[in-house]
């Protein structure tokens, strides 16, 4: 809900919506004050009029014999009639009085109570005594109400539409911007293959961004594939020459027997065997990256793999006074490649047995969560800085420290390919001391 009402589409609407909104207040006021002006003036023409006949009587005595003439039957909170004459005699429905407050008109019915509301009135000397016509304002009074209620009836039903359309839009913009922002994603992630899905009912503005980022993920899709492709066939084609001096370096071992010489030919042999696996492990990553292996992912036992990829290398662990243990399930399946998965384990164990140094603790731990099984390597060796974080899974990359150390820089690099073959999450935690490797695999 904080995006819907944080989209354009509703935004726009709730703008409108005050513009309309504006507007209908701003026209109705005016309204509202030239309708009370019309009926004030047109009262005050009706006080006019009615001063005018009255004053057509030709006394005292028919003027108050007119008054009170007029004045019965005449509901005096409509309109009021009073003569008070020279000697303080009262003809019609009421009489004005004045206090500290202000006047007030009284009801000269039994009980002679003050009459409620405001009136327009209107008073002459005429006979030496004087002649009050008042008329109520009740009517423009009642124009207010009524103006409200219209306000009301006309603004509340444009603003509920208007929002409602305004949600409306902004649900179906928002499930067309995440479709471009999963698309986006998913090439941020390395799916190079994902694309925006166009629907049928998307906007002008939408398609030409869901074109401009199909191009640019076709575009970019060419350009690593014939990068990848560039890699892989140069250690295709270089696997056999650096085999033959491999071959070669052993005939002239057996020649070479001792010496100078000798030392010589196993230091190169040494090297020309560092070569052959970095060209296997680059061939090794073509092939994890063709996701057309998914075909061939069956249930994998990853408990029972672990355990036993530690107890391959607890022997190696133990030269090095290093503790490693396994902890997690006996058993625990998911969907993958058996050697694949092997792989990354080994890489990974490989990783922390190098670097963690002597006395050093590995704990390799499987938890079965609700939504995935995390798998995780953690040492408490001089782990790796957070900002490096990001860059220890690209091709050859090593940390400064770790040059004098043995390794080709792709180790990780295929943990990572292989996790995203797996569709698994690779993530890593700074312990302090050490270093935590999580692997986080989809139910």
């Amino acid at each position: 809900m904080r995006r819907l009402w944080r989209s354009m589409p509703l935004q726009l609407a709730l703008v409108l919506v005050v513009l309309f909104g504006t507007v209908s207040l701003l026209s109705l006021g005016a309204s509202y004050a030239f309708s009370r002006s019309a009926f004030e003036q047109s009262i005050r023409d009706d006080l006019a009029q009615d001063m005018a006949g009255f004053r057509a009587a030709p006394s005292s005595r028919a003027l108050a014999a007119l008054v009170q003439a007029e004045s019965e039957g005449t509901d005096p909170d409509r309109l009021v009639l009073s003569y008070v004459t020279r000697t303080g005699q009262i003809y019609g429905n009421g009489a004005v009085a004045r206090d500290d407050v202000g006047y007030h008109i009284i009801s000269l019915e039994d009980g002679r109570a003050a009459l409620d509301g405001e009136y327009l009135a209107l008073s002459s000397l005429l006979y030496g005594g004087r002649l009050t016509v008042a008329r109520s304002r009740a009517e423009i009074e009642a124009l207010q109400p009524v103006f409200l209620n219209i306000l009301w009836i006309s603004l509340l039903p444009t603003v509920l539409i208007a929002l409602s359309g305004g949600l409306f839009l902004a649900r179906r913009s928002q499930r067309h911007v995440e479709v471009v922002g999963g698309a986006l994603e998913r090439l941020t992630g390395g799916d190079l293959a994902a694309r925006v899905v166009i629907g049928p009912r998307w906007s002008d503005d939408l398609l030409r961004i869901g074109a401009a980022v199909n191009g640019m993920a076709n575009a970019q899709e060419r350009s690593v594939t014939a990068l990848r492709q560039v890699s892989s066939d140069i250690a295709h084609d270089l696997k056999t020459p650096v085999q033959r001096v491999s071959l070669q370096l052993d005939e002239l071992a057996g020649v070479v027997a001792e010496g100078a010489a000798a030392d010589l030919v196993a230091q190169t042999r040494a090297e020309v065997d560092g070569i052959s696996a970095v060209f296997n492990s680059l061939l090794q990553l073509s092939q994890v990256e063709n996701s057309a292996l998914k075909e061939g992912f069956a249930p994998v036992d990853l408990a029972r793999l672990c355990s036993t990829m530690v107890e391959v290398y607890e022997p190696s662990a133990t030269t090095q006074a290093q503790a490693l243990v396994y902890v997690g399930p006996e058993h625990l399946e998911i969907q993958g490649e058996k050697n694949l998965l092997g792989q990354i384990v080994a890489n990974l164990l490989e990783n922390a047995l190098r670097h963690t140094g002597e006395g050093a603790a590995i704990e390799v731990a499987l938890v079965n969560g609700v939504d995935a099984v995390a798998l995780t390597v953690t040492d408490n060796g001089p782990g790796i800085p957070a900002d490096e974080h990001a860059r220890v899974t690209q091709r050859l990359y090593r940390l400064d420290r770790s040059r004098n150390t043995a390794g080709n820089g792709l180790g990780l690099s295929l943990v990572e390919a292989v996790a995203k073959l797996h569709e698994a999450e690779l993530s890593f935690v700074d312990m302090q001391p050490g270093l935590r490797v999580q692997l986080r695999f989809p139910v």
